[in-house]
């Protein structure tokens, strides 16, 4: 460090070092912020050029006037959270650049409901040279760093006239308060270190306020004892776009497309992110209120439910029977567990055995999640090639990333059609399938990949899904939906399933 920076190493005054820091901060981690404001900005207007260089000067004076106040509180606590802003924030930075993600409330989630399965699959060189370059070597710098202290008077001085500066920049940005309110999402989610700072604590304080205990929905009676069994199938990152049930022009549903009482609709999801897609999927009605999700309705309304599952970020689950992967692996007489065909293990059984007549069984796979989807299926499901095996997507053509997506598309369209076959086994049971996406899946266009933008600005193939339905009676019709919605699930699976409740909703039910 003293052979790369000798000047550094000499002692500096805190006004100073806390302007460097934030300087360093601004160049490394802001890339993806400034590219967004001048895309989106006139920036050779008066207010576009004001604008741009308040932003830049708000960064700049913003993040300096933070580490000033907590190196002046204590050098030890400050240099601290400095160091670890900096390793994270050269974290975060790797795949806002790399994916064009949003670090906002709902990508957080995601962050913190990742297992290490998924985590280690963005394992790459590039994220290690960036949390070499823009985190360890700066935090070896904050740790050597000699600063010089002020007195209590200048330091009240100095955070007064800052203040006052910043009241003053907000002040001549009147102007631009609208083109700011209107792009705040995504401002907020591309700055370093409040992006993930805030909004793990919005996460949080969210998370805290939905563990409450979860509303208990009015009792339900079941109206019949005829025997039924209903599979929902919750795709992980399925896209409707690349289904050629939908139009696709390559025939990634060889076998769906000849099934007998196959029915299917195009659909959006809630939310562009797993755990938000789940819970509508999973509840009557879209609210921020936790209310008793459809498993754990059903399971205490005397119906045999069992769950399987090779993903995560459900809610919370409260039935007798779920198995995740490692529960499944030792029953399994497959040759590799690591597909998603283990979820289909022993299930005729499993369903045959059954105490009860009515029978929900939720199959929660992982089949089309990247940013690895040529590990998502086995190598004989390998039909369009090239295809994309990095980490770094946009290291690929997006012919060979399609490809690889589109080789998932073709595993799940044989896991379904397995599945179906099972069901038609089941000679004694009125037996239906559901399939339905927690949300869609980006490929490149418009330099996005994976998914969980907002809502808002999010591109149609986020949110896109399929909505593929099978039912085991060629007598039994399906309305004639032109459109549908992840909250269609909950209903329809009631009305299947006989099940009388107060909260059920015939217009989102799916089944005539």
């Amino acid at each position: 460090m003293k052979l790369l920076f000798p000047q550094l190493t000499k002692s500096i005054k805190i006004t100073h070092f806390a302007l460097l820091m934030s300087l360093f901060n601004l160049l490394f981690f802001h890339y993806s912020f400034l590219a967004f404001v001048f895309n989106n900005l006139n920036y050779k207007s008066f207010n576009g050029i004001l604008l741009v260089i308040s932003l830049f000067v708000l960064l700049l004076l913003f993040n300096a006037f933070t580490f000033y106040l907590f190196l002046f509180l204590s050098r030890f606590v400050g240099k601290f959270l400095m160091v670890v802003t900096f390793i994270i924030s050269s974290i975060a930075t790797y795949f806002v650049n790399t994916y064009n993600i949003i670090i906002d409330k709902g990508m957080i989630g995601n962050v913190i409901n990742t297992n290490y399965d998924e985590a280690s699959s963005f394992f790459s060189v590039k994220l290690l040279l960036y949390i070499l370059l823009f985190g360890i070597f700066p935090s070896i710098y904050i740790i050597k760093a000699k600063i010089i202290t002020v007195k209590l008077k200048k330091f009240l001085v100095t955070t007064s006239l800052t203040l006052l500066f910043f009241a003053a920049l907000i002040f001549v940005n009147a102007t631009n308060w609208l083109w700011i309110d209107k792009h705040d999402t995504t401002l907020g989610g591309l700055v370093m270190p409040w992006s993930y700072t805030v909004n793990i604590a919005r996460f949080y304080i969210h998370k805290h306020q939905s563990n409450r205990k979860e509303i208990l929905l009015p009792d339900a009676i079941l109206k019949d004892n005829k025997k039924s069994v209903l599979v929902l199938v919750i795709g992980e990152s399925a896209r409707s776009k690349n289904f050629s049930l939908y139009g696709y022009e390559k025939n990634t549903n060889p076998l769906l497309s000849e099934t007998p009482n196959l029915f299917y609709f195009p659909a959006v999801s809630c939310a562009t992110y797993t755990t938000a897609g789940m819970k509508c999927i999973l509840t009557h009605k879209k609210s921020n209120d936790l209310y008793e999700i459809l498993p754990n309705y059903l399971f205490r309304n005397n119906v045999s439910v069992v769950w399987r599952t090779t993903n995560w970020g459900e809610p919370p689950v409260h039935i007798k029977t779920y198995q995740n992967r490692a529960a499944l692996i030792p029953g399994y007489k497959g040759e590799n567990g690591n597909y998603d065909e283990i979820l289909l293990s022993g299930l005729k059984e499993q369903i045959s055995e059954s105490e009860h007549n009515k029978v929900l069984i939720i199959l929660h796979t992982s089949t089309s999640h990247g940013p690895t989807y040529s590990k998502k299926y086995p190598p004989r499901f390998e039909i369009f090639t090239p295809v994309c095996n990095s980490v770094e997507l946009a290291d690929c053509s997006q012919e060979e990333l399609i490809n690889a997506y589109d080789n998932t598309i073709v595993y799940t369209d044989y896991l379904l059609h397995s599945l179906i076959e099972l069901l038609k086994e089941l000679k004694e049971y009125d037996s239906s399938m559901i399939f339905v996406s927690d949300h869609g899946e980006s490929l490149g266009e418009k330099n996005l990949y994976m998914h969980g933008l907002p809502m808002s600005i999010a591109p149609r193939e986020q949110y896109e899904i399929p909505f593929i339905v099978w039912v085991s009676d060629s007598l039994r019709q399906l309305k004639p939906n032109e459109s549908l919605t992840q909250n269609h699930v909950f209903h329809s699976v009631l009305n299947f399933l006989g099940v009388e409740s107060p909260i059920y909703k015939e217009e989102l039910n799916i089944y005539n």
